[in-house]
């Protein structure tokens, strides 16, 4: 599973942020790794000039084999606070998405054995 993680001009960009989204996202949606080919990661802070705390900016985007984007949003106070409340969104999102597709590939369309005698709205060959 590949992880690119984005920032903004507001976000300090350096290895530390890199390792610390990369073990979230591993630690949060490890286990779809086989359907989960790429995530990116974008970062920002959306009140850098006011100095005001929440304005913190997490976007998760995790693309699915066969299945559109899992996107997912969060505002924290810090952005390790943020990016954690991201993974932890993300992996419901997938486990909710994916289970659905799992229930899909399991569900068999119900036969059709109609009697046409036995029901009065089936028109005969007459």
């Amino acid at each position: 599973m590949q992880i690119n993680v984005n920032t903004d001009r507001t976000i300090d960009k350096h290895q530390g942020l890199d390792e610390h989204v990369e073990s979230v996202v591993q630690g949060s949606i490890g286990r779809f790794a086989d359907n989960v080919h790429r995530v990116d990661v974008h970062l920002s802070n959306e009140n850098s000039q006011k100095q005001l705390d929440g304005g913190n900016y997490c976007m998760m985007e995790a693309h699915v084999t066969g299945y559109a984007p899992v996107v997912v949003h969060e505002h924290a106070v810090n952005l390790h606070q943020a990016v954690t409340q991201a993974g932890n969104k993300l992996k419901r999102a997938l486990d909710s998405a994916l289970g659905r597709l799992a229930d899909k590939a399991r569900r068999d369309a119900p036969p059709l054995d109609i009697d046409p005698a036995s029901d009065k709205h089936l028109t005969s060959g007459m």
